[in-house]
């Protein structure tokens, strides 16, 4: 089998009939405590945990493993610029749990000097954004091998219009929510033909109450 220059990436979110992953006014608990705990020892079974800045700034996560026994993955943060929250949960804990915040060259002198005063490994790829595919041979040379992406919407369509995924976990929750400025699973500028889509084989399908849990690989 020839040898993967990343690490093994599985897209995973939490989301309505109608494919939102938040409301227009961020609420996004869309998991019963069931779903929750199966996320919980998914997490433990992964060397990273990554998230876009956008998601530490609406949720302001922990990223940890709770609800079931386990390690806690490594944390990674894409924050272009680098101007994190020093308040977020994510800084105030990175000496408890191994934390990456990844950003770009465009990231300010003051931010970086911010960022250091934390026991926290700052990947500096990408000019104006940070550069995935190249973030990730990064973090595959740290021997992250498997990264659990939760995203959000932005961060999602990066790894799947850079083709940098391989499985998508996916609950189904029985809600609908609409709205224009609600976040879809997938946000960005989306493909303009279905053409374009990843080709996707059904796994699995595991029925939670009125949840649906869909795990698709990329063929």
């Amino acid at each position: 089998m020839e040898k993967s220059n990343k690490p093994y990436v599985i897209l995973s979110a939490a989301m309505s009939i109608d494919g939102k992953i938040s409301t227009k006014k961020g609420d996004s608990k869309f998991s019963s405590d069931q779903d929750i705990i199966r996320l919980h020892k998914l997490r433990s079974r992964v060397d990273g945990i990554l998230i876009g800045k956008n998601t530490v700034l609406q949720d302001d996560p922990l990223l940890t493993v709770r609800y079931t026994r386990g390690k806690n993955p490594v944390r990674i943060i894409l924050d272009s610029n680098g101007d994190i929250p020093s308040k977020s949960n994510i800084l105030q804990t990175s000496k408890q749990v191994p934390t990456i915040i990844a950003v770009s060259k465009k990231i300010s002198k003051l931010d970086l000097e911010r960022l250091h005063k934390f026991p926290v490994d700052v990947i500096i790829t990408g000019e104006k954004s940070v550069n995935i595919k190249s973030l990730l041979k990064k973090l595959l040379d740290k021997k992250i091998t498997t990264i659990l992406v939760e995203g959000g919407g932005s961060t999602n369509w990066e790894f799947v219009r850079q083709n940098l995924f391989d499985e998508l976990i996916l609950t189904l929750s029985p809600f609908l929510i609409g709205g224009n400025n609600a976040i879809s699973f997938i946000q960005g500028q989306g493909f303009d033909k279905i053409s374009k889509s990843p080709n996707l084989r059904l796994k699995s399908i595991k029925k939670i109450k009125s949840h649906l849990v869909l795990n698709y690989e990329k063929v």
